[in-house]
């Protein structure tokens, strides 16, 4: 962890009844988005290394369903991957916009997403009436 923490904490936008970010609170938040990427990036690390493995059996002899149950397998461990990447970016994104000062803010409206809904989703990069907007489309 790079201990990095905007030097105003309490400037990040919170929603009305909400009191400011400290410096404690938005150093605990990144600290667990730290993790976060730490252990996915092992864990696609690991995924990857696995997928290459598997790519150096040649199949020879293989029955049909052996065939198939291998391609299926595959295809599980890619989209298991690919997800694992996509999160990693989402968190990667966080610490960005904490970086940059616009943690907090909705994408959308750009109004504040809420303190709250950030110390539970701290990849949220939109508040929850933009979010709801988004997920009946």
């Amino acid at each position: 962890m790079d201990g990095r923490v905007p030097a105003k904490a309490a400037e990040l936008p919170v929603r009305e009844g909400e009191h400011l970010w400290t410096s404690g609170e938005l150093a605990e938040v990144r600290a667990g988005l730290q993790e976060q990427i730490e252990a996915l990036r092992s864990e696609i690390a690991a995924s990857a290394s696995q997928i290459a493995e598997g790519d150096s059996s040649d199949g020879a002899g293989d029955d049909q369903a052996d065939a198939g149950a291998k391609t299926y397998e595959r295809e599980h461990e890619l989209a298991l991957s690919y997800n694992s990447q996509d999160l990693l970016a989402q968190i990667e994104r966080a610490v960005q916009r904490m970086d940059a000062g616009t943690y907090g803010t909705c994408e959308s409206c750009a109004r504040p997403i809420g303190k709250a809904r950030l110390q539970v989703f701290p990849r949220a990069t939109l508040c929850v009436t933009c979010k709801q907007r988004e997920e009946r489309r």
